[in-house]
Formats: structure tokens, C-alpha cells, sequence
């Protein structure tokens, strides 16, 4: 193809220690080498998005930068015979929107390993509703189900729930069957979290309230955590004998301070999870289970949608954790 110029939100340097987030032209030419060429049409916001886009070195080395670390669009131009023009695909995780250019431009370059095809069943916008964080969501659920915690087993605290991949976990839980504790840290968003199917809303305050006990009273046969720190503690030290905890983010700290008794003595299991490097061969079956059985029928409450001229406001709103569900981007 040509080399025609495309929008994309680029964040730079100004001056030591200080970026900015405006939307710009890029050329295609300019992209890095990889098997496929995607035009984006939908991506959606993280909080690693968010963390790049404020100049997180943590997240992203050098400056200018796209982000986005989720894609949804069409092949243009393939090198691979996994792929042709036309496919509906989904690029996410591994380098996207890290140090490679990401979703938050309309067309990116990647390697083939990094996309899977979109499931018949999802169009692009709603696989973005998913994202990373329904992935990830996901991802947590099915470990609960495999480990086996079933519903009859007890109720399922989703910690961080008015989030990203805490509010795609609340609904999926739900839809399975599972009695949902929800916690969040927003009091307006109760009513959203009892719309996804909440059996109840826990306060912040509650879930993060410090005790030095090392043990407290079983509550939870499973749990999904989003967040970390004492929340995560707190919650591994109230799950049931022999249930399951899984634990994929670190907003409220990385820190995990706890002894080893819920482990020896009631036989809790903690499950870690990672989106960013999951193989590719698990990808698929995920994806697949997520346009298939395991459809989200309230799909559209979790979404806004914004184009990208208003994402750097929403960027700011995430940072600032004011942001319920998900946002997806625009980039038709």
C-alpha cells in the first residue's frame, strides 16, 4: 500500500520529567517491522495505557509514544499465512502499546504470534468492550471454575469491582451462577455493580480495614482481586478452607503482608495472573469462550465510548480513579 498518514494519540518528553498527550498525524511508513499491518478500528483504555501515557518508564522506556495496549480491526497487508486481507483480528498483551506503537493509533504494525482472529460471534467494538481487562477477567474466572470452586461452594468476592476487569468479572461470575460480593471504593457505583448482578456492595473501608489477626472469619469460597495490597490480604486471610484466590493487579500496592496460615492451615490456593505474555494458544480458547458460552448479555452496561480527541480527559479521570466499567476508543 502507499504511505498515507493516520491519527494517533502520541505522548512526548517536553522537558525532563514532564509529557504530553496530543493527537497527531503519523506516517504508516514509520511503523515498525511485523507480519501484519492492522487498521484499527476500536481499541479501549487501561490502566497500563494510562501509566504510558503519563510517562511511567516502568511501562514504556522511550518517548514519543502511541499506546494502547488492545487493537481490534482489520488486516491490510499480511506476511503470514495465518492471516489475509480483510480478517477481523484482535491484537493484546505482549508489547503492544508498551514500546511498540498501540491501539491508540489507527493503524499498528505486530508480529503474528501477537493477534488472534476475532470470534464470529463478537464484532470488533464488542471485543473491545472486552479488552485486556475482560481477557483478563476471564482469565481469573476460568481458573475458579478448573480449580473447582462452583457456585454451591459459597460467595465470590470481586475486589476493585467498579473497574475494568473487576466489572467484566462481576457480570461473568453472575451469569455463571456464582452469589457475588462486590467491592468498590466509588459509592455511586453500587447501583451499577447490583445492574451486573452484585448479590452486595462492599466499601473500600470495609474490605481494606487493618487487622493484625492471621487469621479472620471465613467468608469467601473464591475470590478475584484486581487491586493487591490489604485488600488482597485481607481477603486471602477471610476465604473458606480449600478455596481459591486469584490475584492479577497491584493498584492499592504490590505489597502483600500476611503470614503463611491461610496457606497451612485452611488450605487456601493463591492463582496468579498474567495477560501480558499469556501464549497465544490460550488466547484463543479464552476469546473463543468469551463470544461463545461464556457471551456477557449485559455487555453494553459496561461500556463508554469516546473518540480520540476526548481520551487524554479520560486518561486523567482513570489516573484519578473516577472511571466505572470500561472506555473504548473510536478510531473509525
Amino acid at each position: 500500500m502507499d504511505n498515507p498518514s493516520y491519527q494517533a494519540l502520541l505522548i512526548e518528553e517536553t522537558t525532563p520529567g514532564q509529557f504530553s498527550r496530543q493527537v497527531t498525524a503519523r506516517q504508516v511508513a514509520d511503523l515498525p517491522q511485523g507480519d501484519l499491518l492492522i487498521r484499527v478500528h476500536y481499541s479501549s483504555l487501561n490502566y497500563k495505557d494510562a501509566l504510558s501515557a503519563s510517562g511511567n518508564r516502568g511501562v514504556t522506556r522511550q518517548y514519543p509514544h502511541v499506546p494502547g495496549i488492545d487493537a481490534a480491526g482489520e488486516i491490510v497487508a499480511s506476511r503470514s499465512p495465518e492471516f489475509k486481507q480483510g480478517d477481523r483480528v484482535i491484537a493484546s498483551g505482549f508489547d503492544i502499546g508498551m514500546n511498540t506503537p498501540g491501539g491508540f493509533g489507527q493503524f499498528i504494525r505486530v508480529p503474528a504470534g501477537w493477534v488472534v482472529h476475532c470470534p464470529r460471534n463478537l464484532s470488533l467494538r464488542e471485543s473491545m468492550i472486552y479488552g485486556t481487562a475482560g481477557f483478563t477477567a476471564a482469565q481469573s474466572v476460568e481458573r475458579l471454575v478448573i480449580f473447582p470452586v462452583p457456585p454451591e461452594a459459597g460467595k465470590i468476592l470481586v475486589t476493585g469491582a467498579s473497574g475494568g476487569v473487576g466489572s467484566v468479572a462481576v457480570a461473568l461470575l453472575s451469569q455463571l451462577g456464582y452469589r457475588v460480593s462486590a467491592v468498590s471504593g466509588k459509592p455511586a457505583a453500587g447501583k451499577f455493580l447490583l445492574h451486573l448482578g452484585a448479590t452486595e456492595v462492599i466499601s473500600r473501608q470495609q474490605a481494606a480495614e487493618s487487622s493484625e489477626k492471621l487469621l479472620l472469619k471465613e467468608k469467601w469460597a473464591g475470590v478475584v482481586d484486581t487491586v493487591g495490597g490489604e485488600i488482597l490480604a485481607n481477603a486471602i486471610k477471610s476465604t473458606s478452607y480449600g478455596g481459591a484466590v486469584t490475584c492479577c493487579g497491584n493498584v492499592a500496592s504490590p505489597e502483600l503482608i500476611l503470614s503463611v496460615y491461610p496457606f497451612i492451615l485452611r488450605g487456601v490456593s493463591l492463582l496468579g495472573i498474567d495477560s501480558a505474555k499469556c501464549p497465544i494458544h490460550k488466547r484463543k480458547t479464552v476469546w473463543q469462550k468469551l463470544g461463545g458460552e461464556w457471551r456477557l448479555e449485559k455487555l453494553d452496561a459496561l461500556v463508554t465510548e469516546c473518540g480520540l480527541a476526548e481520551l487524554s480527559g479520560f486518561i486523567d479521570e482513570m489516573l484519578q480513579g473516577r472511571l466505572t466499567g470500561r472506555l473504548i476508543v473510536n478510531l473509525l
